[in-house]
């Protein structure tokens, strides 16, 4: 660990010390199954851990996040970890079982394992390490597992903030970087394109106007868009894809008389939701389709029973590489790892949309294992990126405190 601080190599010891614990308490969240809406069982542990690890404070708010508290300073800054998942897909393509935990060759294996439940292991402990060795100075701390972020992202800090819950300075999301620091990612929309035919029976298709074919020059037209979308040297390309088609007719002996697909659009530096609507209309002037184009809006139930609807607009944001946030991260890194960090960005999307990307508060990068193990069958994290994480983040509030003396 040459070029270290002491305080830094003191705190990595600290975290290395509590890596069995991190990793007992991954594989006991990752045993609990948690899609959207259903995070229920995995709050109920977190609940626990946080009160036996001695938090200073617990609650479940109206939407189902849970929300841990240490120190109770004028500065106020919040970790996040998403701890709902994606499903297990078809079983057949994983060799263990998605919600056992396996461990084997110093990987963690199941469901969320490294999305994101152990970015959510590594905080609870960070935050003991904090109070432990009373580095909070001037500080609240909040620890967020957040809910339904796999199926609409950004809704539970839109509900955190919107509501009053939390007013933090900063968030540092423990989505998987690879322990890279991160610090923006593109945007990304859903939107539905609608056509309407008129039906008639299946046996004189010539009466009617069928809704499919009318469609397929408008499928053509997404996949020549996606060629023409802007670039950006830091976020990359812009890009569209239909995601998901269907038709709808009175009886399978019958024309259709609608047709529609979702396009999952991905916003880079520049690009917005008017501006990505406007691109899709004019591609479907250009096909000939009359098409109805729109955004849709998220209104499933929490496992609290809360409707809160949101647009499914999630904005492109980032971070300036000089940043006083991104400069701290990078002190952070190099006091507890002892080289310098490298600066990136994610591929994918994350709560930063609504955090920064909406409400401008500053949100930084920071998790355990690889985003590509993401939504994969035999999903992943390394054992031995748990205290390095955890370590990151009981380091980051005094490398920030220190900006301001």
């Amino acid at each position: 660990m040459s070029g270290s601080g002491a305080l830094g190599t003191r705190i990595r010891e600290a975290a290395e010390q509590r890596q069995e614990q991190m990793i007992d308490l991954l594989r006991r969240i990752v045993a609990q199954p948690s899609t959207s809406g259903n995070e229920e069982g995995v709050v109920r542990i977190l609940e626990k851990e946080m009160k036996n690890q001695g938090f200073d404070e617990v609650k479940i708010d109206g939407l189902g996040n849970i929300l841990g508290r240490i120190g109770q300073g004028p500065r106020v800054m919040a970790f996040d970890a998403h701890i709902d998942t994606v499903d297990v897909g078809d079983p057949a393509q994983w060799t263990c079982d998605p919600f056992e935990g396996k461990i084997e060759d110093g990987l963690i294996y199941g469901r969320g394992a490294v999305d994101q439940k152990a970015g959510m292991a590594c905080m609870i402990h960070a935050a003991a390490i904090l109070k432990e060795m009373e580095l909070l100075e001037d500080w609240t701390i909040w620890m967020v597992g957040s809910v339904m972020e796999e199926d609409c992202d950004g809704l539970c800090w839109h509900y955190l903030l919107n509501e009053g819950i939390l007013k933090p300075e900063l968030v540092v999301s423990t989505e998987p970087t690879s322990l890279r620091i991160h610090r923006g990612h593109r945007g990304r929309m859903e939107i539905r394109v609608r056509v309407q035919g008129v039906s008639c029976h299946g046996s004189m298709p010539h009466l009617g106007e069928n809704a499919i074919y009318k469609i397929a020059p408008a499928i053509t037209a997404i996949e020549q868009l996606n060629e023409r979308l802007k670039d950006d040297e830091f976020l990359g390309k812009g890009t569209c894809t239909i995601s998901w088609m269907n038709g709808r007719a009175p009886s399978l002996c019958a024309v259709a008389d609608e047709a529609v697909f979702h396009i999952d659009r991905r916003l880079t530096a520049g690009e917005t939701k008017e501006s990505a609507l406007a691109e899709v209309r004019e591609a479907m002037r250009t096909a000939g389709v009359e098409a109805e184009v729109f955004t849709l809006t998220y209104e499933e139930e929490a496992w609290t029973g809360l409707v809160y609807p949101m647009e499914k607009y999630y904005p492109t944001w980032t971070l300036p590489e000089e940043h006083p946030v991104v400069q701290a991260g990078a002190s952070a890194y190099r006091d507890v790892v002892g080289k310098d960090p490298e600066i990136s960005r994610w591929t994918f999307s994350t709560n930063g949309v609504t955090i920064t990307g909406v409400h401008g508060i500053p949100c930084l990068g920071f998790g355990p294992g690889p985003e590509s193990q993401a939504h994969s069958a035999d999903e992943w994290v390394p054992a031995a990126d748990l205290p390095i994480a955890c370590a990151f983040y009981a380091a980051l509030p005094g490398m920030l405190a220190a900006q301001k003396r």
